[in-house]
């Protein structure tokens, strides 16, 4: 449970009890944003005693350095919480309202070749490791994180909060918990990919690494690895000189195009496919798995041609932006 320390930290408190409880809180997303807000209502209104509306206002107004998706990255928390707040009947507040997005820019994803994504994992590989603790845990690390993102399509964020717990070694089952929009679910681990989590389990559970971890890819204080460890090793990792600029979350479209494109030709089937693929990779809606169907080359008039109408018969329309952000 996080420290709060303003007027309002008593039903900041149940807020977050009541996510927890719910398995929806995600200490980033919601966590962090909730304390900065929780920081703000202390130092601008020290006199405070409970939550109010010029609190709200105040925090939720679009900052002018900061765009639209910032801003409601920002200030999604809030909105939540106040909504809970007033339902059980703890305020009765006016939740902000999330400003709307205009005119936003699709993003391309970078496209791996084989020769790119070798490269990239030899470079993972070659990694060499000093005596520090931290040194040696990114040595065992960066292999086995950057691969379990190609091979699973996981989110980096999912990967990075994946506990122990929830990783089932024995029938390579992942239990994906802290997800985008709160969707528990599951991946089944390829057989290669099961063995390299083993051998890595087995080395970063020694005496000298950390026998009782909580979290399946630990940081080196026990915590779990922030956003920046994730891209600052892509981006040492990666040869952005030489291929072009790329993103981890890459990653998880190049798993999801190359899954598509192995379809191509199996007619009606591509349907139970499709479904299980939006499964796996914790889509809330089927729609937001049709953004991929357009990533690939040609891939659109094939499918459709083959599976006539069924297709859109289980996908409707949609906005190609949005698994793109």
């Amino acid at each position: 449970m996080s420290n709060y320390i303003s007027a309002a930290a008593s039903l900041f408190m149940q807020f977050e009890a009541y996510m927890q409880a719910s398995g929806k809180w995600n200490p980033y997303a919601y966590g962090e944003n909730l304390a900065a807000f929780d920081k703000y209502c202390r130092d601008s209104h020290p006199q405070a005693t409970t939550l109010t509306q010029e609190m709200i206002d105040g925090w939720c107004r679009k900052r002018d350095t900061e765009k639209v998706c910032s801003c409601r990255t920002r200030i999604q928390v809030v909105v939540s919480c106040i909504k809970y707040l007033n339902s059980h009947r703890l305020c009765l507040l006016n939740p902000p309202v999330l400003p709307k997005e205009r005119n936003r820019r699709q993003y391309v994803p970078h496209h791996f070749t084989d020769r790119e994504l070798d490269d990239l994992f030899r470079r993972c590989d070659a990694h060499k490791a000093r005596r520090s603790l931290s040194s040696r845990l990114k040595k065992i690390t960066l292999p086995v994180f950057y691969r379990l993102l190609f091979s699973t399509g996981m989110r980096p964020t999912e990967a990075r909060l994946l506990r122990t717990e929830n990783v089932d070694l024995q029938h390579g089952i992942i239990d994906i918990k802290q997800s985008k929009g709160h969707n528990q679910h599951f991946v089944v681990l390829h057989a290669s990919m099961l063995e390299l989590m083993r051998k890595y389990d087995d080395r970063v559970s020694r005496k000298d690494m950390c026998p009782d971890r909580e979290y399946f890819f630990p940081a080196a204080d026990g915590g779990h690895h922030g956003r920046n460890w994730v891209s600052g090793n892509f981006k040492d990792m990666w040869d952005s000189d030489r291929y072009g600029s790329a993103v981890p979350y890459d990653l998880r479209h190049e798993y999801a195009t190359r899954n598509l494109n192995q379809w191509v030709g199996l007619g009606i089937g591509f349907n139970a496919r499709f479904v299980s693929l939006s499964k796996s990779m914790g889509h809330a809606r089927l729609e937001c798995t049709k953004y991929y169907y357009t990533l690939v080359p040609c891939l659109a008039d094939v499918m459709l041609s083959l599976t006539k109408d069924s297709f859109n018969d289980i996908v409707p329309d949609v906005d190609y932006g949005e698994e793109a952000k």
